[in-house]
């Protein structure tokens, strides 16, 4: 079978599914026929039910057969991360602390919203244990590798669900994102990945290792993802802080591009010291396409401090509390690194937390009053390509810095502001950059159509992903 049937969007695969083209059977054949010959290489996957999924996927070929879909998915090979409930599939967060002899019998608002529109789930990727860090290794589930090339990182903490998209294994995933782990993955694999406003997209209490998480899309196109979103943003009362939807229509004004947009370029947001020059250079030719396209970019910082203390204190206090009983428990078989991060936090007082709340909650409004000014921010998304696949940081292996090379992600999950990561070219080692866009809170709208428009700009039509039309490069290749 074609591997481009693998590397098809969701819209193009339901225009040929009304056309009668192609089937979802023969999509959702593609997927697992890349997963059968690149699957080991990668790692991408936690769990994959071939059986399950042909099922799905022959009873929504007669639904498209008898005219009579569910929904907008309906069809579309997709995964979950291994962090989100899912009826019939255990959950086990890469960790070897849960016991997967349960009845595993309730869906994620999100994933509930998935079968309801017809989606075809494939399986659940890999995430590093508790969705601790911005690599995707454990003991569960070994080393999940970039497939751009196979001796780097794929990042994390959603890194199975971006090496599944940019290998072919998948159409549609979702992530999650509480310090940056949708956009440093899907920066790292060259894929599109959002991360929401948050309580955009409702969550299960299950879920909720930190109150700066959040779920969002991760595709290969900007339009799969407001296709994407419009299934998952729905109101939900399992959820407290679930917005209420508003009947948006992520579709609606997709295109009309970015003319008189008022942008802010900030290549450091004041505080990033070490970012590698490929990176810079490439981000700023991107940001120069915006000019072009008749946006008003102006180079602007929007002078705040880097709040890498206050993510700290808050991320791993919350991870502590939560974390906590299950370490004392399980701690000689669990992550050395998340068991640390853990006992570090438990040492975090009410002051020192509530201390960084207050200062979360200025950093919040002080953003705020930069889009007086501005209608979106870009930065680079990263300041590094990928690195070695046995790593979560570029250099030293100490947890206790394991933040301080990602001065563009955190920032946004104190402020709850969407942002996305959009591939903006490749360094001369062959690995993708990333460019994100920062919107206004409840701003996706506005994200999503900015970075359709820089997509559509860049490339045209088509982005060469790694597994269509060239091999792999060996897993021992040095790079």
């Amino acid at each position: 079978m074609s591997d481009d049937i693998g590397f098809k969007t969701a819209v193009e695969l339901l225009a040929a599914y009304r056309q009668k083209e192609l089937s979802p059977v023969e999509a959702t054949e593609a997927v697992l026929d890349q997963i059968s010959r690149h699957g080991n290489a990668v790692n991408a996957f936690a769990l994959v039910d071939e059986e399950a999924a042909l099922a799905a996927a022959a009873a929504s070929e007669a639904r498209w057969v008898r005219g009579e879909t569910l929904g907008p998915l309906d069809g579309i090979p997709t995964t979950v991360k291994d962090s989100s409930l899912t009826r019939g599939w255990p959950t086990l967060v890469g960790s070897r602390s849960i016991d997967p002899a349960q009845p595993w019998d309730e869906d994620a608002p999100y994933v509930t919203r998935l079968r309801d529109a017809g989606a075809v789930l494939i399986g659940k990727t890999t995430t590093p244990e508790y969705c601790w860090k911005g690599g995707t290794d454990s003991s569960l589930n070994g080393i999940t590798r970039n497939p751009w090339d196979l001796s780097r990182t794929a990042g994390g903490s959603s890194g199975g669900a971006a090496a599944a998209l940019a290998a072919g294994m998948c159409t549609l995933a979702l992530g999650t994102d509480a310090g940056g782990s949708i956009r440093i993955p899907a920066s790292f694999c060259g894929v599109f990945g959002l991360k929401p406003t948050f309580g955009r997209v409702a969550l299960h209490h299950t879920e909720n290792f930190s109150s700066l998480s959040v779920v969002g899309p991760m595709t290969r196109s900007v339009i799969d993802a407001a296709l994407l979103m419009n299934v998952i943003c729905q109101p939900e009362d399992r959820d407290w802080s679930n917005l209420p939807s508003n009947y948006l229509d992520y579709l609606n004004g997709l295109d009309e591009g970015v003319a008189n947009l008022r942008i802010a370029f900030s290549p450091t947001l004041g505080y990033a010291s070490q970012l590698n020059g490929e990176v810079s250079d490439c981000v700023a030719r991107a940001v120069n396409l915006f000019v072009t396209l008749g946006a008003v970019v102006e180079e602007r910082d929007p002078s705040i401090d880097w709040p890498i203390e206050i993510y700290n204190t808050i991320a791993w206090a919350e991870q502590s509390y939560l974390l906590g009983p299950i370490v004392e428990k399980n701690a000689a078989i669990m992550d050395p690194g998340l068991v640390e991060i853990v006992h570090v936090g438990s040492g975090i007082d009410e002051n020192q937390y509530f201390g960084a709340v207050a200062k979360c909650l200025a950093l919040s409004h002080q953003m705020s009053l930069f889009y007086r000014d501005f209608d979106l921010l870009v930065t680079p998304t990263l300041p590094v390509t990928a690195f070695k696949a046995d790593r979560y940081m570029p250099k030293g292996n100490d947890p206790r810095k394991m933040n301080d090379w990602l001065p563009f992600s955190s920032v946004f999950n104190l402020s709850r502001q969407p942002a996305a990561t959009v591939p903006c070219g490749f360094a001369t080692n062959g690995l993708p950059i990333g460019l994100q866009i920062v919107g206004p809170m409840y701003g996706e709208t506005l994200v999503l159509r900015a970075a359709r428009a820089f997509e559509h700009a860049r490339n045209g039509v088509g982005y060469d992903y790694p597994m269509t039309n060239r091999a792999i490069r060996r897993v021992d290749s040095g790079g």
